[in-house]
């Protein structure tokens, strides 16, 4: 059963699109500036594109969550929206805060941009992935209280399930966790020790729930299968995330001046993480070979399993091939790192939140799927950009082996700008592969306006 109040989502699948098209662009001219270090400079320095590139990730997924948020918790409450005029008002500020903030980027030094803000007043400025100015983010506190204190209602009023449970959890420790950004200690011990409060138990922690939560929900409706079934995986998914990515937040802790014994505590559970996603695989599999019926949104289904299969190699695989202390001491901070960045980021939450959007935007149009020959163009999306961020990877773990090699382990070490020469290759064969990216977004948003009958 449809609800009125789940169109309050549309705008903010729109808003999130609108913004990975902003942050896979930013991420190509930062690409080139590995290999062209002039390009765009100085109109656009890459410490700029850099900054755009992952604070749009960040705000795009929030607002993808957001979305399938106020889509999910009407249908499975069995209750309209507690106020859909909230949502439709915080996704304005959220979406004119983030855009003045990327402005605040491109146009103002960033010394400048935090003067102009009064980061004195509270500094929270300057970290990496929270460079977003204080007032920006009082404007995320605002909208994140204003969406737990909508959602909470409606789930107070309505039917409570398993899926709410867990997606309700995750947004609230999205939120309480985020608060560790307003505290910027001067220690850098102590910054670092907390800045992974934020950092890490949002993507390996309470994300996570979110993640399982949002797959559950359109696996039920795509296969059919018993909720009770569906139920049980998704509790024994969250137990493991729970248990592994908490304590397994340890693994930051190894180089910054933290008590030697994280070296053990974080190596033991980072080992363990992989664990739920290879759960989620097995689950998104199995519940799709157990299904009752074919469902006729396929390249829904298909972004189902592959979520279930990039997130277990990028944030599973890929992730346990550092994370242990005496193999991270050699490639901390190298293109190891930012391989297991792009393909954890795309296979656990991009995926899920195009996703979500595939199986939620035709039935806000009005149709159960898009046509045939719509979901033909969106699956060549879906290959396009799996596919080519599965190249990106082993393009930059390949470039991060060699830089190990030649500037940490060698007899003769490099320096680190005549090791970047060195593997320049790699990232011309990594700009190659965004660009394909780009091409596959560009069908996924292209299959929404195709045409043709609805597939039945």
């Amino acid at each position: 059963m449809q609800y009125k109040s789940q169109a309050v989502a549309k705008p903010y699948f729109i808003g999130a699109l609108g913004l990975f098209v902003a942050q896979i662009l930013f991420g190509l001219i930062m690409g080139l500036q590995y290999v062209v270090g002039d390009f765009l400079f100085p109109h656009i320095p890459f410490n700029v594109a850099r900054m755009v590139h992952t604070n749009a990730l960040i705000v795009w997924l929030l607002m993808g969550f957001m979305g399938s948020a106020y889509y999910l918790v009407p249908e499975e409450s069995e209750t309209e929206l507690y106020s859909p005029k909230l949502a439709i008002a915080t996704f304005w500020v959220f979406l004119v805060a983030a855009a003045l903030t990327v402005v605040g980027y491109l146009t103002v030094p960033y010394a400048a941009l935090a003067k102009l803000t009064h980061n004195e007043l509270l500094p929270t400025m300057g970290r990496e992935f929270l460079e977003q100015p204080t007032v920006t983010k009082i404007g995320i506190v605002i909208v994140a209280l204003s969406m737990l204190f909508n959602l909470s209602m409606t789930f107070l009023k309505g039917r409570k399930t398993a899926i709410t449970t867990v997606l309700l959890m995750g947004l609230w420790g999205l939120a309480i966790f985020f608060l560790f950004s307003f505290y910027n200690p001067t220690n850098l011990v102590l910054d670092k020790f907390y800045w992974w409060w934020v950092v890490h138990l949002w993507v390996e922690g309470v994300w996570e729930l979110i993640l399982g939560a949002l797959l559950a929900f359109v696996l039920i409706k795509v296969t059919g299968v018993d909720r009770e079934v569906i139920e049980k995986w998704l509790y024994v998914i969250i137990t493991l995330t729970l248990i592994t990515g908490i304590i397994g937040t340890g693994h930051h802790y190894y180089w910054i001046g933290a008590p030697e014994y994280w070296q053990w505590w974080g190596s033991v559970f980072s080992a363990l993480e992989p664990l739920p996603f290879f759960a989620l695989t097995v689950f998104a599999f199995n519940m799709v070979n157990r299904r009752r019926r074919e469902h006729p949104n396929r390249a829904a289904t298909l972004w189902a399993l592959g979520t279930g299969v990039m997130a277990f190699l990028g944030a599973g695989v890929w992730g346990f091939l550092h994370t242990l202390a005496p193999v991270n001491f050699y490639t901390h901070g190298t293109q190891v790192t930012a391989a297991h960045g792009h393909i954890s980021f795309y296979g656990a939450y991009v995926m899920v939140v195009l996703t979500m959007i595939s199986y939620a935007m035709p039935l806000l149009r009005g149709r159960a799927a898009n046509s045939n020959s719509s979901q033909v163009i969106e699956m060549w999306g879906f290959w396009l950009m799996t596919v080519s961020m599965v190249f990106i990877t082993l393009f930059l773990t390949a470039a991060g082996i060699l830089q190990v090699w030649l500037q940490r382990v060698s007899a003769t070490p490099l320096g680190y700008m005549a090791t970047q020469d060195q593997v320049a290759l790699f990232y011309w064969m990594r700009e190659v592969a965004g660009v394909i990216f780009l091409i596959g977004l560009v069908a996924y948003l292209v299959s929404f306006f195709k045409g043709g009958k609805a597939a039945a």
